[in-house]
């Protein structure tokens, strides 16, 4: 008998354009971005909004998201292959499936949804309308993000595996630089044990260069289409040293769990100071990218011989559109300079959990989370009269793959533990929730180069009433929330005691109920109007008024 996923295997579904005019693409799958991949293709919409979408094959809408994460309104839908897909930051969806989502949210008197539903709830066909483009959620400006998942895992597929035949692309990569890894305390590079970066000035640079011992190498470059200046990430990437492979990257799916490590294989440093990715062609130890293959030792390039040593750099799109590069390296003995020693107290392991301590606080950090050990850096300042001292542990931005734990003491008593929470800083302060416990509050954070301390939030959001002189008029209902500590969670409306929806105003602190898309009916009667907004910590303020309507 065939498994469930060999019967998917055998399904052989069509797939077509999600837009009715040419695609152009402003941006790719897998492009590197800080802490995670582009997961799906952006597709233009001419700078507006209200552009249809159609659904890309026959399926049926599985879920839809709302204010989650940031693909603002997001309809999925599952094929019959084994594949789902995405449909990001829209305007609003189709009528019937509009329906099916506001009929959930008055079911669970909650805005911000993840709705699922099965394949009897609303079938799909191939080309049929599905949604509006909009701008929702984190998008910069009005476009489609596509994404495509395999429906069992939840990794994301490279849309133009399905998509590509009805793009244009004749143009090849472009490499625009290398980048020498001399590896500390193993390796020099034209006679230094730092980083440098070369200029791709032709396809086949004359320069000479010097290396003795182990090397590191990476590369930037951009791919480009004809129909737009936007550029891309590189689909496909080998580099080859005396005409073998030592390391090869093709970008078509990355896994859920995986998609924080492109702050390995992208040189993260490099980015945050320059605004370039320098993609790696070795893997540090604890990156794990299934796109990635190295030869056994990582990629890392062995001078030990006086000799030249003949590089090339192989890049395709996914057109098949290739570009190569080469350069040469002459293996000259010379003196490695000596790795600095690291402090083995503030060694976080890369393949083991690592604990760091001191009084008043632990961090704890899972194996799996690092691409290599890290010394850690740590700094306390001092809080006078605060409920904590705050605490960092790098001096950069340093980022863990998945969350680690931090643990806080509280240096004095508050009336209510419960409202405690860990409170990250940089740049922007971001509640990292807490559990209190014994005199500790324990949270979690993924970025060691932010600081760290306990906040305590025992007022409720504030909730200002915008043009209310005209709701009984205009029917429309509109609020600003606010909140300065542990941030809004969520927010409900009642007229008369019965649950009635505010939505989200895009771009703004503003949520809106039209009271005639609410099933409570007009009568032309004064009602009460009650509006409860509720933080992260369970602080609810609540509003009423009334309402003629």
């Amino acid at each position: 008998m065939l498994s469930l996923a060999a019967l998917l295997l055998a399904v052989n579904i069509t797939y077509s354009p999600l837009v009715s005019y040419e695609i152009s693409l402003a941006g790719n799958f897998g492009e590197p971005r800080p802490n995670h991949f582009h997961g799906g293709i952006d597709v233009k919409t001419g700078g507006v909004e209200g552009k249809a979408i159609y659904s890309i094959a026959d399926g049926y809408v599985s879920r839809i998201t709302v204010g989650i994460g940031g693909y603002g309104n997001a309809l999925y839908i599952t094929h019959p292959d084994g594949h789902t897909s995405v449909y990001c930051h829209l305007k609003s969806f189709a009528p019937r499936i509009a329906r099916l989502l506001k009929r959930w949210q008055y079911q669970h008197q909650e805005y911000r949804a993840d709705a699922r539903f099965t394949p009897v709830d609303c079938p799909v066909a191939r080309g049929q309308l599905v949604a509006v483009s909009g701008n929702t959620g984190a998008s910069q400006a009005p476009h489609l993000h596509l994404e495509v998942h395999d429906s069992r895992t939840g990794a994301m597929l490279d849309p133009l595996d399905f998509l590509g035949c009805y793009l244009k692309d004749g143009l090849q990569p472009l490499g625009h630089g290398f980048m020498a890894y001399p590896q500390s305390g193993e390796g020099t590079f034209n006679g230094g044990g730092s980083k440098q970066t070369f200029a791709f000035t032709s396809h086949n640079l004359t320069r000479r260069f010097t290396a003795w011992g182990k090397v590191g190498f990476g590369v930037w470059a951009n791919d480009y289409m004809e129909i737009t200046y936007n550029r891309y990430g590189v689909r496909e990437t080998a580099l080859e040293v005396d005409g073998r492979r030592v390391f090869h990257s093709v970008v078509d799916g990355i896994p859920v769990e995986s998609n924080r490590m492109v702050n390995s294989w992208g040189d993260y440093e490099h980015f945050l100071r320059y605004n370039v990715w320098y993609m790696k062609s070795f893997v540090e130890p604890g990156n794990t990218l299934p796109i990635l293959s190295t030869d056994a030792n990582r990629g890392i390039v062995d001078f030990n011989e006086k000799r030249d040593y003949h590089l090339k750099y192989i890049l395709k799109d996914y057109k098949g559109n290739t570009a190569t590069y080469t350069f040469t390296v002459t293996g000259t003995p010379t003196a490695i300079p000596a790795a600095r020693r690291k402090d083995p107290r503030l060694l976080m392991r890369w393949n083991r959990t690592s604990v760091y301590s001191r009084p008043g606080m632990q961090l704890t950090i899972p194996i799996g989370m690092l691409p290599d050990d890290v010394e850690l850096s740590p700094r306390v300042t001092p809080r006078p009269g605060g409920l904590s001292d705050t605490y960092s542990f790098a001096s950069s931005s340093t980022p863990l793959f998945n969350w680690g734990e931090l643990s806080i003491a509280v240096r004095k008593k508050v009336a209510d533990p419960s409202k405690l929470y860990i409170v990250s800083h940089a740049g922007v302060d971001r509640f990292q929730g807490g559990t209190y416990k014994n005199g500790w509050v324990t949270g979690r954070l993924r970025e060691l180069g932010a600081a760290y301390d306990i906040a305590y939030d025992d007022q409720a959001p504030t909730v200002n009433p915008v043009g209310q002189g005209a709701w009984s008029t205009s029917g429309v209902i509109r609020f600003g929330l606010t909140d300065s500590g542990s941030g809004v969670k969520t927010w409900r409306g009642f007229l008369d005691g019965h649950f009635i929806l505010f939505e989200e105003v895009a771009k703004s602190p503003w949520v809106m109920c039209r009271l005639k898309d609410t099933p409570v009916a007009r009568t032309g009667k004064v009602r009460r109007l009650t509006f409860e907004a509720t933080d992260n910590r369970g602080n609810t303020r609540r509003f009423e008024a009334q309402v003629k309507y």
